[in-house]
């Protein structure tokens, strides 16, 4: 037995946009990876800020010195471009949250249908569906 949508209940192939109810929880979802992806950056930042610091290591020897600023230079890059990237991180999902006030959150930019409410549960600040993303590679 095939199962039908409750009475008045549009499937998402039917729908133009979520529900009030629906937005709700995606607001919930992605201010709770916000705060999380916040707080990360801060560490991050602050791992930073600390490397920054010059340590006061009396034991290092002339050329073990050199070796470490080099891993230490490596380190620093690596840790600015994942700061990078939880920057824009942040920044993209401050953007869905502006897309959900706005009424247009789940909305593909690409073929204006629904985004199907796993792919936005798995990466909510996504602007395309699979099957956009998929005419993007080909």
């Amino acid at each position: 037995m095939a199962h039908k949508p409750a009475q008045g209940v549009a499937s998402s192939d039917e729908r133009t946009r979520y529900s009030e109810e629906e937005l709700k929880e995606f607001e919930g979802l992605i201010n709770r990876k916000l705060d999380k992806a916040k707080e990360e950056y801060k560490i991050l930042k602050d791992t930073l800020n600390r490397n920054n610091d010059e340590g006061t290591d009396a034991t290092s020897g002339g050329n073990t010195k050199v070796l470490e600023d080099g891993a230490e230079t490596a380190e620093k890059e690596n840790l600015s471009q994942l700061a990078a990237r939880q920057q824009k991180y942040i920044t993209n999902l401050e953007n869905a949250l502006v897309r959900i006030k706005n009424g247009t959150y789940g909305i593909c930019s690409v073929t204006g249908k629904l985004i199907p409410k796993e792919r936005l549960i798995a990466v909510p600040h996504t602007t395309q569906s699979i099957e956009a993303k998929m005419m993007q590679q080909d």
